[in-house]
């Protein structure tokens, strides 16, 4: 994974009014820590920022920053953002060592044709978006890729057929699904209304019984009434 260099002003003061001046500026405050080592308050470029995390591997990029005569080897961690605009209003940067196996969520994305599902009019049901690994820092990949092309309906592809790059792992368990091949919406309702239609039909042969029930009943009853009455 290659190594993005960023650069950082340091001793930045606290407090909201300064924050709010960073922000005007065009800067995002932050942190970095991690490591045993005293937190250093920050401050860099948004525009810096943003560059840095769109490149290929996303937030999981390895960020050399540059604070002062300190140089950290860093990922950006528990990014704050405005909940109106989406942008970034703080970041903290964790200190990282190359020989660190860390914890990350690297995207996942399907490749290929499911040409059986697509000709059977079924759907390709992704259900896993995000795959948290654990790797070292330079091993964590940019993006999981699932071929779809063997997908039948009815089946699925979970982790356990996962061929995770060496030196990646992930603690989900094996049997759960990444995509899942789904029947038809109308082959589907179908199914669900099916046991509705069967409990339908006791339903309707338990009251027919009920009534036959009453009905000999009844007539149980007006036969002893009558003979009552002749005695």
């Amino acid at each position: 994974m290659p190594e993005i260099t960023l650069h950082a002003e340091v001793g930045r003061e606290p407090g909201s009014s300064n924050t709010r001046r960073l922000r005007a500026e065009g800067k995002v405050p932050g942190i970095v820590y991690g490591h045993g080592a005293e937190p250093v308050a920050v401050a860099v470029v948004a525009r810096d920022l943003r560059t840095a995390l769109s490149g290929e591997a996303g937030a999981n990029a390895l960020l050399t920053l540059e604070a002062g005569d300190q140089t950290f080897l860093t990922m950006a961690r528990e990014m704050q953002r405005d909940p109106v605009r989406g942008t970034v209003t703080h970041v903290d940067f964790q200190i990282v060592r190359r020989d660190q196996v860390m914890a990350a969520d690297v995207p996942v994305s399907l490749t290929g044709e499911a040409l059986e599902v697509a000709h059977g009019d079924g759907l390709v049901d992704q259900q896993l978006f995000v795959l948290p690994v654990r790797a070292k820092p330079a091993d964590i990949p940019t993006i999981i890729e699932v071929d779809v092309s063997a997908l039948t309906i009815g089946a699925a592809i979970r982790i356990s057929d996962l061929a995770l790059p060496p030196g990646v792992t992930t603690d989900l368990d094996d049997d759960v699904a990444i995509v899942v091949g789904q029947p038809p919406r109308i082959l589907a309702l179908e199914e669900e209304a099916a046991p509705a239609e069967g409990e339908e039909a006791e339903g309707a042969e338990a009251a027919a019984e009920g009534a036959a029930a009453t009905e000999a009943g009844g007539g149980a009853g007006e036969s002893a009434a009558e003979s009552g009455g002749e005695g």
